[in-house]
């Protein structure tokens, strides 16, 4: 075979050439849109009168900037924004597309790679006539419309992969701070080319004049051209000799050579270049007070980079504020304050010289203080302000600035991004180029922490770092804290496909009261999706300036367009992707009516209202994926969108005499606003709200236009769609909330409140929305929720459960609250399984000016920001009613101080509602968590106020494996709480609560006829520990209802404040069958009864009577109870009606009733009329009073091999009480310490030591009567010699001696002045620095008797 020719092979690659080219530019016509050859070129110009119509089939090619009235596309039209040419600019008052109209900018094959620009103009009130349906100022697709725009492909958001710091320092170069023990002369030899710190040395100038010898030689060989940093900390004075002092001399200085005793002293120079130097000098005596020496310098290196080289000697004075005093009561000064009266009242307290002095009124108005003499330390001074005189201060309070000690600090740096900043980040930015500009979402509490920066070029930037002009004013997480991803997320603002709104200059009223809320115009464009439309794909758009302050017009708003993915035929589905929506009057996306929508990598920030949103109920199967919204702020359209201004001022809608609660019916604006569950939300951030980052709300039937696209109740039951990895910070409210309703009827007389103010609302999944199917638990999932003021998650509802979540810095980690007011729950339970809790993490946040919250942390007592005020008391999860179930989770860093509260588990504040015995916790671990801080179950004070509503007092958990408190399978309850205690139940007083053991239900009794009363009920075998209730409801309903949590198997009297309901109605609340209670309801004398019992099935929503009480006169006979029929025992003469309430039928696990419906009793009494309070406590004791007994044993605590924590309680029980056999009687004493028993064999006084530390028994002593008498110095030196932080153990035995001088020995250990001891005792002290709070003596004249759980080690709480 002949080889081809030369001439023939290139005749060849051209013709094959030929075709390549002809397929490229075909496939280019098919894919890139303004390469169609049928499209004509369109240069329009700039005309603001000229309406474009753009029909019958006619294709434009817009290539060149213009200004129109309008564009109408219809009939077939086209517009295509042509690619690669100069920027293009389109100026008009709105497009319309319409019946096979299409507008294009780029493709999804070929992305639009110029700079495009639409720009919406126009006022709200210049007169033009708006589309009915449109309005103004808008981008709308009608029936059989097309919009593709399709920008650059750009990455949308990513996250902070190192953290940025105020000041951007730690981001480039070199940093280098020094205090005590670094003392003498620091010199740092940097590269002028580089700006890298090639070698730097410590010269001791103070210690020897060996090390001056040394500095002199060391910069003598410093190669000329290097850039010598040299600086003086603490002291390098002492031993400097005239060489060293020559040698800096030479090299520019002009007052190293005078270099006194601690001067604060700093030095820049170029080796060589005397001239170059910069340099600061201060006398300084080492006074208190702070001073710095500082110098900076600006270098270029070699690659035409700056960098900055700067240097500061100082001597630092940390101050701090006392806290507020009041006026002393033995104050005299007629004309002036006495520092001296402050300090003798509070000794101790008040700083020798106070560098401020800073008052005021008691009411909170600030007072100006003048000083007005001195002497010495002694000074006094003068009110200025509200109702002061020119005598002293009056009806005020005070608090004093001192400074702590002086300490040395040098510092260096080097900073090789002058006036800018790298960021590095999770993923490749190449996407990013100059010019773009970019959003930091805050890692602290305040949204408005975010920062925006404008990208720089960067010739050495890796394909993970953008430079960025400036610097961050605030900390931003750039890594996993404390096992919490807190990175923060950057997003994308800038985009080559641009549409916006063009505004007015300041705000004008187009809506009511506009102006009042905004300064600033808030009518800006937006794109609208109608019915219909033949297709839409947004991407690479970037949306700026849009949406307005009326219903219906926002950035980008999909209105009831139905399906809109396969379902409805749309084939590829529609999306909106990659777009950055910022600086929005109106949300960002509205769902309105349609489902399917996909929207993905969408940026959200700084927008007016909720920012994601789903509108009406009916929206479903619609997908966010890794969209973020940051800094949402409340908008006037909706009452949830509203802040509490808003709410009280627009009332339109209302029933006249509205008086609005903002926090209830408004308050609530979100990132993501879900009014139907069944949606999608995957991979996003909520990153900073004015109220809440995701907000589930149910509609019970659709609103607004979707009125009837779904049965009442549809949205309350429906499953919920995927919730998997979302993450929420930075919000005030809550991260997360699923709650609420909103109101779907107008306002009336009977309910004034507008439509859609926020109202109650219960969200309880089940199989197709049917309650009467199978329950199909919301599963949220990889859920991360940081610094959110409030919650981190508030979900109501029924099976909600939380599985690998993580909670970190918020003021409560997470609230799971009962699917609804019983009877309508249905007994399913909520849980969290594998998560983390965090209570103070490292991320400490910024110290501003400002910031109001700002206080130091629990564990390490460094400064931080905090949630919501410094003695907030900080919770990791809180139980509230239930049941919930928490299993294997870890809580760190949940550590209490004296003044704040903090606890990793804890319970709801002012609670009214009930507690659930079935809240159960397993598989828990701790870590730097004191023992201390486990659980906390509140005492009256700031936060609780006085702990008395019916919640607070019932509340109880299930330790079921003892991982919290070491005791498998008991109950933690509240210390005071007698329904539940038993003998031996073991209070733990650093948690205000006891460990206990037995088995627990609830009873509901609602009272009718009158429905304010308040319930006392009493358990009788202790009688003399009444719980007095008032009730869970309003007082404006027609019922009370009190919801006791009740030891099983046991008698209990119930007792009323005024006459008794004529109607009681009581519930059987978590009894399996057989389970009973026996009670004794308190009636005036010739009441008469009719007691029937029923059941109601919840589900079907009947209620069937099951059977009959009839009178008994034989209490014995109330045992027989049968399913048809039942006894009632009236013991006239007391006044109680008994009654034994048991359970005939069988419970689920997590059910509150049986298996066939809730069981109840339910009387009627015929009252007489003149009958006065309803309470027989004093006739029914103790004639009922039954001796204590405990039904179920304490379990056994766990040993010190099974414990995962180093801290641990120790079990101590004292006991001293008299012992009768018939008539020979006896004394029974004995202490008792982790099971290990000492008995006090004769009369007198027992001692038992434990080491503070480590919990070991050290040493036990027994001091007999007769030495008590006689030798009371024996005691006295006995304690005064044990060691200091000593748990010391005390009890009694006999008639011991209960006055004298030895007594005084139990004040040093910590019990109170002036107590006075009786015949028996029972003491824990301790012995050291401070009072433990659990310190308690125990005295009286038949037993004495502490169980306690004491923690090991014993540390003192640092101080708030």
């Amino acid at each position: 075979m002949a080889l081809p020719t030369s001439k023939c092979l290139a005749g060849s690659l051209g013709f094959f050439l030929f075709i390549v080219s002809s397929v490229s530019t075909a496939e280019a016509a098919v894919t890139c849109p303004d390469r169609e050859p049928e499209l004509e070129v369109w240069n329009p110009g700039h005309n603001e009168e000229n309406r474009v119509e753009i029909r019958k089939g006619r294709k434009l090619l817009l290539s060149s900037s213009a200004t129109v009235h309008s564009i109408h596309i219809t009939d077939g039209g086209k517009l295509v924004i042509k690619d690669d040419v100069q920027p293009i600019t389109l100026r008009t008052r709105h497009i319309l597309i319409e019946n096979d109209g299409e507008l294009h900018i780029g493709s999804e094959l070929c992305p639009y790679q110029g700079n495009v620009a639409i720009i919406l103009y126009g006022r709200a009130d210049d007169g033009s006539q708006p589309n009915p349906y449109f309005g103004r100022k808008y981008l709308g697709v009608s029936k059989g419309g097309t919009l593709e725009i399709h920008g650059k492909k750009k990455l949308s958001w990513t996250f902070l992969n190192k953290t940025l710091h105020p000041g951007g320092m730690e981001e480039g170069g070199y940093y280098f701070e020094r205090s005590w023990g670094h003392r003498g002369v620091i010199v740092h030899v940097i590269d002028p080319k580089t700006g890298a710190v090639v070698h730097s040395d410590r010269f001791d100038t103070y210690r020897a004049k060996e090390e001056s010898v040394r500095l002199a030689q060391y910069l003598g060989r410093v190669a000329n051209g290097m850039i010598l940093s040299v600086a003086v900390n603490d002291e390098g004075s002492r031993n400097l000799d005239d060489l060293a002092r020559k040698a800096m001399t030479k090299l520019g200085s002009k007052h190293f050579l005078h270099l006194g005793f601690r001067h604060p002293w700093s030095f820049i120079t170029i080796k060589g270049n005397p001239s170059s130097s910069v340099e600061d000098h201060i006398e300084y005596q080492g006074h208190k007070g702070s001073a710095v020496a500082k110098v900076f310098k600006l270098f270029k290196a070699e690659n035409g980079e700056h960098f900055n080289v700067s240097s500061a000697s100082e001597w630092v004075q940390d101050v701090e504020w006392t806290e507020w005093f009041e006026k002393p009561d033995k104050a005299r000064s007629k004309d002036m304050e006495k520092l001296s009266d402050f300090k003798a009242a509070h000794p101790d307290k008040i700083c020798r010289q106070p560098i401020d002095i800073q008052a005021m009124t008691l009411d909170g108005a600030d007072l100006t203080t003048e000083v007005f003499y001195k002497s010495g330390h002694d000074y006094q001074f003068l009110c200025h302000g509200k109702d002061q005189t020119g005598e002293g201060c009056h009806n005020y309070r005070v608090r004093f600035l001192c400074g702590k000690s002086v300490k040395p600090k040098l510092t260096v740096t080097v900073d090789t991004n002058v006036n800018s900043t790298i960021l590095n980040l999770a993923e490749d930015v190449s996407s990013w180029g100059p010019g773009d500009r970019l959003v930091v979402a805050s890692t602290d509490y305040s949204m408005y922490q975010a920062e925006e920066f404008q990208v720089l070029p960067c010739r050495t930037c890796r394909p993970t770092q953008v430079k960025v002009a400036g610097k961050a004013t605030f900390l931003h997480m750039g890594e996993e804290v404390d096992g919490v991803d807190m990175r923060a997320e950057v997003g994308l603002l800038s985009r080559n496909v641009l549409v916006m709104g063009e505004m007015e200059q300041q705000c004008y009223e187009y809506s009511s009261k506009l102006c009042s809320f905004f300064d600033f115009d808030t009518f800006g464009g937006h794109i609208k999706i109608g019915l219909d439309f033949k297709a839409t794909h947004i991407e690479g758009l970037e949306l700026k300036y849009m949406g307005q302050q009326t219903m219906g017009h926002y950035p980008i708003h999909f209105h009831m367009a139905g399906d809109v993915d396969e379902k409805g035929g749309y084939n590829p589905p529609t999306y909106v992707k990659d777009t950055s929506i910022h600086n929005t009057f109106s949300r960002c996306v509205t769902v309105h009516g349609s489902n399917g929508l996909l929207v993905k990598d969408v940026v959200g920030y700084d927008a007016l209202g909720h920012c994601f949103f789903t509108e009406d109920g009916p929206e479903e199967r619609n997908t966010f994926e890794h969209c973020l919204g940051l800094l949402v702020k409340p908008s006037t359209l909706l009452p949830s969108d509203r802040d509490s201004r808003m709410c009280k001022l627009i009332t339109e809608g209302a029933y006249p005499g509205y008086i609005p609660k903002p926090r209830q019916d408004c308050s609530a604006v979100s990132t993501f606003w879900i009014a139907n569950p069944h949606n999608n939300l995957i991979n996003c951030a909520a990153a900073g709200s004015e109220e809440t980052g995701f907000w589930f709300v149910l509609h019970h039937v659709p609103t607004g236009p979707s009125a009837g696209m779904y049965s009442p109740g549809y949205s309350e039951h429906v499953p919920m769609g995927k919730f998997s990895n979302n993450r929420a910070h930075s919000n005030y409210r809550a991260g997360m909330i699923i709650d609420n309703g909103v109101k779907t009827t107008p306002a009336s007389a009977k309910d004034k409140r507008p439509i859609l103010t926020l109202i109650s609302g219960r969200y309880s999944p089940h199989k197709d929305a049917d309650p009467l199917k199978p329950r199909e638990p919301a599963i949220i999932e990889g859920f991360i929720a940081y610094k959110n003021q409030d919650h981190g998650a508030w979900l109501r509802g029924g099976d909600v459960w939380l599985d690998n979540c993580q909670f970190a810095d918020n003021g409560i980690g997470l609230t799971l609250a009962s699917g609804g007011t019983f009877p309508h729950d249905d007994g399913s339970k909520q849980e969290i399984k594998n998560s983390l809790f965090v209570g103070e993490s490292g991320n400490l946040g910024t110290e501003t000016m400002d910031n109001e919250i700002w206080g130091p942390g629990g564990l390490d007592h460094r400064g931080r920001t905090l949630p919501i005020g410094p003695d907030f008391p900080i919770r990791g999860i809180q139980f509230y009613d239930g049941p919930i179930n928490v299993q294997n989770c870890t809580f760190r860093k949940f550590a209490a101080l004296d003044g704040r509260h903090t606890s990793a588990l804890a319970f709801r504040l002012n609670n009214a509602w009930q507690s659930c015995p079935n809240n159960n916790v397993t598989a828990i671990r701790f870590e730097d968590v004191p023992i201390t801080s486990r659980v906390f179950f509140g005492e009256p004070g700031p936060w609780f106020n006085d702990l008395d509503m019916d919640g607070d007092k019932t509340s109880v958990f299930h330790d079921v494996d003892g991982s919290v408190s070491e005791y498998p399978g008991s109950y933690l309850i509240k210390e005071d709480n007698w329904l539940i205690k038993h003998p031996d139940c073991i209070d733990v007083p650093d948690w205000r609560g006891s460990i206990c053991s037995g088995h627990f239900a609830q009873i509901y009794i609602q009272a009718y006829k009158p429905a304010n009363l308040k319930m006392k009920i009493i358990k009788n075998d202790y009688h003399n520990h009444p719980l007095y209730l008032e009730g869970a409801l309003s007082k404006s309903t027609h019922y009370q209802q009190y919801q006791p949590v009740v030891t099983l198997r046991k008698g209990y009297t119930i007792h009323w404040d005024k006459t008794a309901p004529e109607e009681l109605a009581i519930w059987l609340i978590n009894f399996n069958k057989n389970d009973w209670i026996q009670v004794g309801f308190c009636y005036p004398k010739g009441t008469t009864f009719s007691i029937l019992s029923d059941i109601h099935n919840r589900l079907l929503k009947k209620t069937y009577k099951t059977g009959t009480f009839y009178r008994t006169s034989q209490m014995e006979k109330l045992e027989h109870r049968y399913p048809t029929k039942g006894y009632y025992y009236w013991d006239e003469d007391t006044g109680l009606l008994f009654l034994k309430l048991k359970a005939q039928n069988e419970k689920e696990k997590f059910a509150f009733c049986s298996v066939k419906g809730c069981e109840r009793i339910r009387i009627k009494a015929v009252i007489p009329k003149t009958a006065g309070a309803s309470d027989c406590e004093a006739t029914a004791y103790p004639k009922y009073i039954e001796t204590p007994i405990v039904e179920v044993p304490m379990p056994k605590k766990l040993s010190s091999a099974q414990l995962k924590t180093k801290d641990h309680l120790i079990e101590v029980k004292i006991e001293t009480y008299k012992k009768q056999y018939f008539h020979l009687k006896d004394d029974f004493a004995y202490i008792e310490v982790d099971g290990v028993r000492f008995f006090l064999t004769e009369e007198g006084i027992q001692l038992v030591v434990i080491d503070g530390h480590h919990g070991k028994v050290v040493d036990r002593v027994t001091f007999k009567n007769s030495i008590l008498q006689g030798i009371p110095a024996q005691i006295e030196n006995y304690v005064n010699n044990i060691k200091d932080h000593s748990i010391v153990l005390v009890t009694s035995k006999g008639r011991f001696i209960s006055r004298g001088p030895w007594t005084k020995v139990l004040e040093k250990l910590g019990a109170g002045e002036g107590f006075r001891l009786k015949e028996k005792m029972a003491f824990v002290g301790f012995k050291g620095g401070f009072r433990p709070v659990w310190v308690r003596l125990v005295t009286n004249e038949d037993s004495a008797k502490i169980y306690q759980a004491l923690p090991i080690p014993v540390v003192k709480k640092m101080k708030l």
